[in-house]
């Protein structure tokens, strides 16, 4: 039914769609509500923060380590008391729209900025339905990177001061839910007989449960799953080299620069086990979001500056190896080399500002509903959309625009049904069972 994963064929997971910040955030991120009131997870009271901070005696083999940890302290409380307003968590509601804004703009692609199985449900090319904006549209995959840089800011949020037990919970408990009624929706309407596209068969749809359909192999049920592939691995390359150990500004920025060199390493040597580990082709992003949350975390340091610009730099490579080609009257779209670029740097930019709080004005409410719908409308929103655009535009003969604009506003309804009935239901469920441990 679907294609191999390339960044035409449909983009993010997150990786990550709740209030920020937040523990818990999924790979597009999911939601949760409210920081975590501790330490190492979120803002602190007036009084923690300027209260004088004890020191313990120290330990042999420790001395090393002392400018360092006092550096780590000394940053955490300056850009904590900077994060603060009036003593009150600062909640990054900014973050839940640009995340909205991303999950828009592969919506975009995947309804006017490609061809495939959309043709077939416009009844003609996209372009021809949208002569001017399918050239912008074609841009939209690049939410796919937006994402990426998100998912690597909210998992450093998420996983810092957290044991490993509690991590793979919320990650589970974020995941899964909604990505498994989507798949048993998409598989659902497939069947249907008067649905033209072809569903995977029961035992591939069975496998997708699992997200583990591409490196066993198997057909996806969902296109943009090949993202949350990217992000599964992401998470467990997270866990073991920080989580595990212990999150520290120290640890987090040799992991940076060990995946760095490590997806170097990967690219060169051309071994596919190191390229399926280490994905050099998106580790530039994760990487680049790491380094924003070292910022927001510890406040200004040239060492987080430098992840930053390094992974933009290695990152709008790939973006520009993936996704450029010359012009010519064959190919779909053309998008140049400055655009890319452009696009990539914009999302760069926005974390780093949603970071470092000059977007704090943006504290409207309802971008933690948008938020919240980012996830479960990513996930929907391409398969289902070839069928309602189907019937829209060729069965009811309604314009491309009305056409396009109730398709998305429809499968934002079923995100906001997904959310309220699946996600807030049944991920408490699921967090809790993994999360406790079993008593003997």
């Amino acid at each position: 039914m679907s294609a191999p994963p390339t960044p035409d064929a449909g983009p993010i997971s997150d990786a990550d769609a709740g209030p920020i910040p937040t523990a818990d955030t999924g790979p597009i991120p999911t939601a949760d509500t409210g920081p975590v009131p501790t330490a190492d997870t979120g803002p602190i009271s007036t009084a923690a923060a300027t209260a004088p901070t004890p020191t313990p005696p120290r330990a042999p083999g420790m001395a090393s380590r002392a400018p360092d940890m006092a550096l780590e302290r000394s940053a955490e409380r300056t850009a904590k008391a900077a994060a603060r307003g009036g003593g009150h968590p600062v909640r990054l509601r900014a973050l839940d729209g640009l995340r909205l804004l991303a999950a828009l703009m592969v919506a975009a692609y995947h309804y006017g900025g490609r061809d495939g199985e959309i043709t077939q449900a416009w009844g003609s090319s996209p372009r021809a339905q949208f002569p001017t904006l399918s050239s912008y549209f074609a841009y939209g995959c690049l939410g796919v990177q937006i994402f990426f840089v998100i998912s690597g800011f909210v998992i450093c949020m998420s996983g810092w001061g957290r044991p490993l037990r509690s991590f793979f919970a919320s990650r589970v408990s974020r995941l899964y839910p909604a990505y498994w009624v989507a798949i048993i929706l998409v598989t659902g309407v497939f069947a249907l007989p008067w649905v033209a596209y072809e569903a995977v068969s029961p035992s591939d749809a069975l496998v997708n449960l699992t997200m583990l359909q591409q490196p066993l192999g198997v057909d996806r049920v969902l296109g943009v799953c090949w993202t949350l592939w990217a992000e599964l691995r992401f998470y467990a390359l997270f866990a073991l080299f920080v989580v595990l150990p212990g999150a520290t500004r120290h640890r987090v920025v040799l992991f940076c620069a060990v995946w760095t060199l490590g997806s170097a390493f990967a690219e060169a040597s051309d071994l596919p086990l190191l390229d399926v580990v280490l994905m050099p082709e998106y580790s530039s992003y994760f990487i680049g979001g790491m380094g924003v949350y070292l910022l927001h975390r510890f406040g200004h340091d040239a060492l987080a500056w430098g992840i930053i610009g390094i992974s933009f730099l290695i990152g709008q490579h790939y973006a520009i190896r993936e996704l450029w080609h010359p012009a010519g009257i064959d190919a779909f779209s053309y998008r140049s080399a400055t655009g890319i670029i452009a696009v990539v740097a914009f999302g760069y930019v926005a974390v780093t500002l949603i970071a470092l709080g000059k977007l704090n004005w943006a504290n409207w409410r309802w971008l933690t509903v948008a938020g919240a719908l980012t996830y479960p409308f990513y996930l929907v929103h391409e398969h289902l959309g070839w069928v309602v655009v189907q019937y829209l535009r060729r069965g009811l003969g309604l314009p491309s625009y009305a056409t396009f604009g109730l398709t998305v506003l429809l499968m934002l309804g079923l995100a906001w049904l997904l959310y309220r009935f699946v996600e807030q239901r049944l991920a408490p469920v699921l967090k809790r069972a993994l999360a406790t441990p079993r008593v003997r």
